[in-house]
């Protein structure tokens, strides 16, 4: 099963809805306001992806930590902080079974799924 992982009101995630249901791909979509988020999926990622693809450091969230936490910021502690705060998750973050991917760009999405 394919899961799109992000927050509704996310420019970037409301594109790739769009072109999921454009090009019939059956996807679930997984709100990490609504649907949380646990410290086992977070921790997967960082293995799968690496943390510093996982994590958006131009977000506000990212400019509105403590610099404390910023400056212990790791692969220990990651899970806890993206846990707490998951809008620190670059959106969206496609599942799709096999692999995971961040972010949007229609012509990725097409090679994907095509």
């Amino acid at each position: 099963m394919i899961t799109l992982y992000g927050i509704k009101n996310c420019d970037t995630v409301k594109k790739s809805r769009d072109w999921l249901a454009k090009n019939n791909v059956d996807y679930r979509f997984h709100d990490f306001r609504a649907d949380g988020l646990d410290k086992a999926q977070v921790n997967n990622w960082i293995t799968e992806i690496g943390l510093e693809n996982l994590v958006n450091k131009r977000s506000t969230t990212w400019k509105e930590l403590n610099d404390s936490i910023k400056s212990d910021f790791d692969e220990q502690n990651a899970a806890s902080i993206i846990v707490e705060n998951p809008t620190l998750i670059k959106r969206p973050l496609l599942d799709t079974g096999k692999q995971k991917h961040v972010g949007f760009k229609e012509t990725e999405y097409a090679r994907i799924f095509n």
